[in-house]
């Protein structure tokens, strides 16, 4: 449980960083913008590491037993989930309505697995993730636009198809082939 609680720490600590301006700033003039981006791309590669590790090697601790119907509502919204994830790098009007659709991909993520997991570890991650995108997305709002937060218009319609059809191909995928082979765990309820 130590590297899991490690790993979300190191990974959402680097990942907050942007929203302490000074902070980040300080990083840039001290490393340039190269050292900085080094930095954060090494940092979330480790942090990602250590809690998909810790999250694997850690012992199942029961706190609840979600009803089945709470898996089939995490697995429906997973759909959304991986739709505004593609939306985040295809701008279209679901990227113009939504705003920051990585953001609301990682919060759809979270809340989903949040009610198909009873355990400890599970409540752990997915909570802390949940709170991380609440908070980035709040802090969102009062920070200056730089290149990786300013939003442009509403793009093209055909990428909100891209996103879709995407998304969807996406979403079967993991639900098949994917979360079982990566995560271990069989997705779909009987």
């Amino acid at each position: 449980m130590l590297l899991l609680i490690v790993g979300i720490i190191v990974f959402l600590g680097i990942h907050l960083l942007p929203t302490l301006t000074r902070s980040r700033e300080g990083l840039i003039e001290k490393f340039g913008e190269n050292g900085y981006k080094a930095f954060f791309s090494v940092a979330s590669i480790l942090g990602f590491i250590l809690l998909v590790y810790g999250f694997a090697t850690a012992p199942i601790i029961p706190i609840w037993t979600p009803p089945v119907w709470m898996r089939h509502l995490a697995m429906l919204l997973m759909l959304p989930a991986f739709i505004f994830l593609v939306a985040a790098y295809f701008p279209g009007r679901i990227k113009a309505v939504v705003k920051h659709p990585m953001l609301t991909a990682i919060k759809t993520w979270a809340l989903a697995h949040l009610l198909a997991n009873g355990d400890l570890a599970g409540i752990i991650l997915f909570g802390s993730f949940l709170a991380y995108a609440v908070y980035d997305r709040i802090a969102l709002k009062h920070r200056q636009p730089t290149e990786l937060i300013e939003t442009p218009g509403p793009g093209s319609p055909r990428n909100d198809i891209i996103a879709v059809v995407l998304g969807i191909v996406f979403y079967v995928v993991f639900l098949l082939w994917l979360h079982p082979l990566l995560i271990g765990k069989v997705v779909v309820p009987v």
